[in-house]
Order: structure tokens, then sequence, then C-alpha cells
């Protein structure tokens, strides 16, 4: 039996490729995806935003952005001992709201920090446009929303 040399391990260049492939796939899907809604005409436009309760700009902005435009939302709810799946099935106006906020939001790399750091309890309220609705939602529905390994994420938050 021959005694070859273990393959080195690129588990760097594994990350670093996955990011980019996964960029890339995103970017091609918000492409297709601003293809598709440039390809209709104004008054279609404006049909598929009413029937998704948004405005045309709105709706614009939203393929634009590309389905991970609202990634941080649900990590953030995550965090907060929240159950974005119940959330959604509850509440989805308030969660499209909700959404649609964090999709348009300018404040994603001090999000991304604070989920990172496990500050985003402490800090959320000082940049996050959500904070508000947030706050009534936790007021007024906390224990209906809440995940079962929520004291988890709040205890490192």
């Amino acid at each position: 039996m021959e005694n070859r040399p273990a393959e080195p391990h690129y588990s760097g260049f594994d990350s670093v490729f996955g990011a980019i492939a996964r960029w890339v796939r995103n970017y091609r899907d918000t492409v297709d995806t601003g293809r598709q809604l440039g390809a209709c005409g104004p008054e279609e436009v404006a049909a598929i935003a009413r029937d998704l309760a948004l405005a045309p700009p709105d709706l614009l902005t939203l393929t634009r952005r590309g389905p991970d435009g609202a990634r941080l939302l649900q990590e953030m709810l995550k965090a907060l001992g929240v159950d974005p799946a119940a959330l959604a099935q509850k509440d989805p106006l308030v969660m499209r709201d909700l959404q649609r906020l964090c999709i348009n939001c300018g404040y994603k790399r001090q999000c991304e920090r604070d989920l990172a750091d496990s500050k985003l309890a402490e800090n959320y309220h000082d940049y996050c446009p959500n904070a508000y609705t947030l706050e009534m939602l936790f007021d007024r529905t906390a224990p209906t929303f809440a995940r079962e390994d929520a004291g988890k994420d709040v205890a490192q938050a």
C-alpha cells in the first residue's frame, strides 16, 4: 500500500467559494424576478402590488432587493424569542409589514453586528424601523409567539 500524503483541507476556501456561489445564485434570482416584473406593463404591476397590499414602488423595491431581503428579520425574531412561522401564521399582515420595513432598512450591517455579538435585544430600539411594532407585538402577544427555546436566545442577547 502506497503512503500518500493527506489531501489538504481547504475549509477557508470552501466557505469563501460557498459565499460567492450563494451571492451569484441570489443575484441571478433577483435579476430574473426584476426581468419578469419589468416585462409587465404599469397596469399589471399595479394589479400585482394591489394583490399583495403594496404600493407599486414598494413592489419594485422588494424585487430589486431579492429573496433574502428580509433574512435578518427571521434571525432577529428568533433572537428576541419569537417564532417567525407562528407570527406569520397568526398575523400575516403584521409579518408582511415587518418584512417590508426590514427589506428597506438601511441599518442591516448594524443589525448583523448586533446579532453576531448577541447584543440585538439591547440595541435594536436605536435603529430598527420595526422596533415600535415589535414592542407593541411583545406587549400584546408575547406568549402566543414565544419559541420553546426562547430563554436561551434572550439570555444570550
